[in-house]
């Protein structure tokens, strides 16, 4: 077993242990999870190659939420990004994707858009936030499809307001382009934005969904959009290698999270305002956005990466209690940074009650 892995074992175990935890969710074991896909497994027969079972009903009930005629399952968002693309450039015959440098595409697929998808990148903005219909006006060379993720991941989950989602998308069409949401984080970007699913898809020709970022899920992506883009899908998900014999319980935990997450994030979005306004009252600390687009924001405390991380594994080991984790250090020296997710188990915790283990772990830092 790696360094890496053990360390990774201990927080994780220190993690279960917590009593009290602001950033994130109890991890579960194996038996757990069993355990939960058991109360929601029926007695239909599994899906076998993606069609039938728990995978058809997923990909029925997928379709709905968004509006759209058909929605495909794939093993992984990164997959269905990629026929998004490819799909977009075969029909507009422009192998220009709109892309922002921080979108995920860019930053986490070791570039799959160019090497298997075969199109190439147009940067749409270098501000740290979606495009404005201006700049997607102004791009100086041709695109086919534009992509917008909805929340910007790496910029600190933001989104655009209702209005500039609306004009970025007519700019787009003004151009004869075609329109895809990254959506991996949609489901709780309703509240933000103001209105639901089904209208947020609408605007776009395709949509991305995650069932497991924030739905806790196993794992597992939709693509959603019309029929064509549906039959499309399904061939080359063949071709990517992700018609795999069954997936029935990727689909069973997705299915899961839709019943039981889904009704929650609206809570957990405004939950995070509360804990965001109380983590920036600490001592040289900063949020962003203010206040949060969606649960989830990015947080920065004056201290090394190193420091946080340790103080934070010791509370959370001798006082069962989890405050936040994963900190990396910045361009900065001494300032690092956190993705905070505010979750069920912050839900227990008012602003005092934040105030209050954010000093128990500042004080180990002091210690």
């Amino acid at each position: 077993m790696s360094d890496g892995h053990a360390e990774r074992l201990r927080r994780l175990a220190a993690q279960r242990g917590c009593d009290t935890m602001l950033s994130g969710v109890r991890p579960t074991s194996v038996r757990e999870q069993l355990a939960a896909l058991g109360a929601v497994a029926g007695d239909d027969l599994p899906d076998l190659y993606g069609e039938g079972g728990p995978v058809a009903e997923l990909e029925l009930r997928v379709a709905e939420l968004l509006g759209a005629e058909a929605a495909v399952f794939f093993p992984s968002g990164t997959m269905a990004q990629q026929v998004a693309m490819r799909h977009g450039a075969e029909l507009t015959g422009r192998a220009g994707v709109g892309l922002h440098p921080l979108s995920h595409p860019l930053v986490h697929e070791r570039d799959a858009y160019a090497l298997l998808a075969g199109v190439r990148a147009v940067s749409t903005t270098a501000a740290p936030r979606n495009p404005t219909a201006a700049e997607v006006a102004a791009l100086d060379e041709p695109i086919g499809t534009l992509f917008l993720e909805l929340p910007l991941r790496d910029a600190g989950f933001v989104l655009p307001t209702w209005d500039e989602l609306v004009a970025v998308v007519a700019a787009a069409r003004a151009r004869d382009v075609r329109v895809h949401f990254d959506g991996a984080r949609l489901w709780e970007s309703t509240v933000h934005l103001g209105y639901s699913t089904a209208e947020i898809a609408a605007l776009a020709d395709s949509t991305y969904v995650s069932f497991y970022k924030s739905l806790g899920g196993h794992s597992g992506a939709a693509l959603a959009g019309d029929a064509e883009l549906a039959r499309h899908a399904r061939a080359w998900r063949h071709r990517y290698g992700g018609t795999l014999f069954q997936q029935w319980p990727a689909a069973l935990a997705a299915l899961a999270g839709l019943t039981r997450e889904l009704p929650e994030l609206p809570g957990h979005v405004g939950h995070a305002k509360v804990v965001a306004e109380a983590l920036a009252a600490l001592p040289g600390a900063r949020v962003h956005p203010t206040p949060p687009h969606t649960h989830q924001f990015r947080f920065w405390l004056p201290h090394p990466a190193a420091a946080l991380n340790a103080a934070n594994l010791a509370l959370a080991e001798e006082e069962r209690g989890w405050f936040v984790g994963g900190w990396r250090d910045t361009e900065v020296p001494g300032l690092a940074l956190a993705e905070v997710t505010v979750a069920g188990p912050a839900r227990e915790l008012d602003a005092e009650a934040v105030t209050e283990l954010a000093d128990r772990f500042l004080r180990r830092l002091v210690d």
